[in-house]
């Protein structure tokens, strides 16, 4: 097994079992937003949104973004460390 796919799997131990609930939850967290973005440029493509709700959902994505790097500067992670490896399935998160 390569180092980076040990380092990218949820391994609990008892002295960092904090840190990891916490790369666990910023992981779906981090799922929950890249589809919540996807979502947002789907519908401002097609011209669902006013240019309100347009500006309030950029708002939200850029806040909501700016929280997650908070988080994970406090737990002493990066972006790559919320793509859980799944095995024969790949990477949980698509890669930008």
């Amino acid at each position: 097994m390569t180092t980076r796919a040990h380092r990218n799997r949820l391994d609990l131990e008892p002295d960092t079992v904090e840190r990891d609930l916490v790369k666990l939850v910023l992981t779906v967290v981090e799922l929950l937003r890249q589809l919540m973005e996807r979502q947002a440029v789907r519908r401002f493509d097609t011209g669902e949104l006013t240019e309100e709700q347009e500006e309030r959902i950029g708002l939200t994505l850029m806040l909501l973004e700016d929280r997650m790097a908070e988080l994970r500067d406090r737990y002493g992670l990066r972006p790559e460390d919320l793509n859980l490896d799944l095995g024969p399935l790949g990477p949980l998160l698509p890669r930008e």
